[in-house]
C-alpha cells in the first residue's frame, strides 16, 4: 500500500519504518526542513532500539522517503496517518490543535478518496472533530480512522512488529476493510485485530495507560506500607504476582513512573472524564501517589545525612526508564532539584540521556564520562533508572571511589544483604 505519515516524532517514525519494513510505499512528511534533512540523510534524531537500522535499510531499498511538502504524501497516498503531538495543555488537557491543522492541510489536498488515521493518543471525541475539519475543506469522499499506539519506548520495534492487539475505530467498512489489510501481516501469530467505533478506539490507550499508571502508583503505596510495617515488598509482590487474576506486570515498587504518556495520559482521561461532569477518583489519587513518590528518595537521602549542605551525590540514570533518551516527567528531575535546593552537588551518569539533562539542567550539575567516574568523592550514590549495566557493578572499586560508602536505590537493583556485605549503607524502596 501507499501510505503518508504526518509527523516524524517517536511514534510517527517507528510506524512509517515498521509500514515500509513490511514492503509498503512510505511518505514520511515533516513541517521542519532542518528534521528532514537529517533523516534523509539517514540519522535518527530520538533514541530507539533498532530504529536506525530500519530507517537506514528502508529508506535505501526506497520504500521510505521524508519531505516537508504535506501535499505531495497525501496525494500519493491511500492511508494518511496524522501522527503529531498531543501535548498537555494548562488545563490538563491534550491539545489537539496540531492533529486539526494536519486534517485541515490534508483535506485541502486531497485527489481522491482517502483513509485518514489518528495515529496520535487523542481524547475520545477527535475523530468526529477531524471528520468535520475535513469535510469543510474538499468533496472528495474520505473515511477517518482512530489507530491507537501501544508502544513501549525502548521496545518499539518489538511492539509495532509483533503486537498484542491492533485497535481500529471505524464506521465505514471500507476503512474497515482497508486497514485490516495494512494490518494482516503484523497479526499472523494470532493477535487479534479488534475493529470497534472510533470513541470505544480513541478511550483504549487512555483506559490502558490509566491501568497501568494505576498498578504502578498502587505498588509503590504497598512499599511504603511495607517500610511503615517492618514488611518486604519483594515477597509481597511475588506473592501478589502469583494470583493468576493480578500477574506480575508493572507491579514494581520505586520512584514513580514518567515518560511521555502515562503521565500526559492520566491528566487527558481526567480532563475528558470532568468535562462529562464525571470525576474520576482513582486516577487523581494516581497523580497524586506519583509526585510523592518522584521525592521519597529526596526524603531518605536527607534523614541520613541530616543536611544536604556541602554533600556530593553521585546520580545513575537520568532517563525516565532504561533503553531511551526520555526524560519527560521523568523522577530524576525533581530529585535532582531537590538536592540542588538542598545545597548539594550532582555528579550524574546516564548512557543515553546526558545529551538531553544538558538542555535541563545546564551546568548546574557536573556530567561524568561513565558511572564510575560519577562517583569519585561521592558521599552517596542514588540510583533512579535501572539501566542493565548498573545490576552488576563492581563493589569494590565503588566503595575506593567513594567518600563515604552509601547507596540509595531507587529501583531495587541489588538484595541488601549482598550490599551491606560489601560495607555499604543502603536503603531502597519498601525492603527493610
Amino acid at each position: 500500500m501507499k501510505i503518508a505519515v504526518v509527523g516524524t516524532g517517536y511514534v510517527g517514525l517507528v510506524a512509517g519504518a515498521c509500514f515500509a519494513e513490511n514492503g509498503n510505499e512510505v511518505i514520511c512528511v515533516d513541517k521542519e526542513p532542518a528534521k528532514v534533512r537529517l533523516l534523509q540523510r539517514g540519522k535518527i534524531p530520538i533514541y530507539e532500539p533498532g530504529l536506525d537500522e530500519l530507517v537506514r535499510r528502508n529508506k535505501a531499498e526506497k520504500r521510505l522517503t521524508f519531505t516537508t511538502a504535506l501535499e505531495r504524501g497525501v496525494r500519493n497516498a491511500q492511508i494518511v496517518f496524522i501522527a503529531v503531538g498531543t501535548p498537555t495543555g494548562e488545563d490538563g488537557s491534550a491539545d489537539l490543535q496540531h492533529v486539526l491543522a494536519v486534517a485541515r492541510d490534508t483535506a485541502k489536498a486531497m485527489n481522491g478518496y482517502k483513509v485518514i488515521v489518528n495515529k496520535s493518543t487523542v481524547p475520545v471525541g477527535t475523530a468526529a472533530k477531524v471528520r468535520e475539519v475535513v469535510r469543510r475543506e474538499t468533496t472528495h469522499p474520505f473515511s477517518v480512522v482512530s489507530n491507537p499506539e501501544f508502544l513501549k519506548q525502548g521496545a518499539a520495534i518489538e511492539d509495532f512488529m509483533k503486537p498484542d492487539r491492533v485497535v481500529i475505530g471505524a464506521e465505514d467498512p471500507r476503512a474497515s476493510e482497508l486497514m485490516s489489510e495494512l494490518y494482516a501481516p503484523f497479526t499472523r501469530t494470532g493477535a487479534p485485530i479488534m475493529l470497534m467505533d472510533c470513541a470505544s478506539a480513541e478511550l483504549c490507550k487512555y483506559a490502558a495507560n490509566a491501568m497501568l499508571a494505576t498498578r504502578i502508583s498502587f505498588m509503590n503505596e504497598v512499599a511504603n506500607v511495607c517500610e511503615a510495617v517492618g514488611a518486604n515488598v519483594d515477597q509481597v509482590r511475588r506473592a501478589v504476582a502469583a494470583d493468576r487474576r493480578i500477574g506480575p506486570s508493572f507491579l514494581f515498587p520505586g520512584v514513580g513512573y514518567g515518560g511521555s504518556c502515562f503521565p500526559k495520559d492520566v491528566k487527558a482521561m481526567l480532563k475528558f472524564a470532568s468535562a462529562k461532569e464525571y470525576k474520576f477518583e482513582i486516577l487523581e489519587s494516581v497523580e497524586a501517589v506519583n509526585e510523592r513518590q518522584k521525592l521519597r528518595l529526596l526524603g531518605k537521602v536527607q534523614k541520613h545525612f541530616g543536611s544536604l549542605k556541602g554533600k556530593r551525590l553521585a546520580v545513575w540514570g537520568l532517563a525516565f526508564k532504561p533503553r531511551t533518551d526520555d526524560m519527560r516527567e521523568a523522577p530524576s528531575v525533581p530529585l535532582i532539584r531537590g538536592f540542588l535546593d538542598g545545597g548539594a552537588s550532582v555528579h550524574a551518569y546516564d548512557p543515553e540521556a546526558m545529551t538531553v539533562a544538558r538542555t535541563i539542567f545546564g551546568s548546574k550539575i557536573s556530567y561524568a564520562e561513565n558511572s564510575y567516574a560519577a562517583l569519585t568523592g561521592a558521599d552517596a550514590l542514588v540510583i533512579v533508572t535501572e539501566w542493565n549495566e548498573f545490576r552488576e557493578p563492581d563493589f569494590a572499586r565503588m566503595r575506593k571511589l567513594m567518600r563515604t560508602p552509601a547507596i540509595f536505590d531507587g529501583r531495587n537493583l541489588y538484595k541488601p544483604e549482598q550490599i551491606r556485605a560489601h560495607g555499604f549503607t543502603y536503603a531502597s524502596i519498601g525492603r527493610p
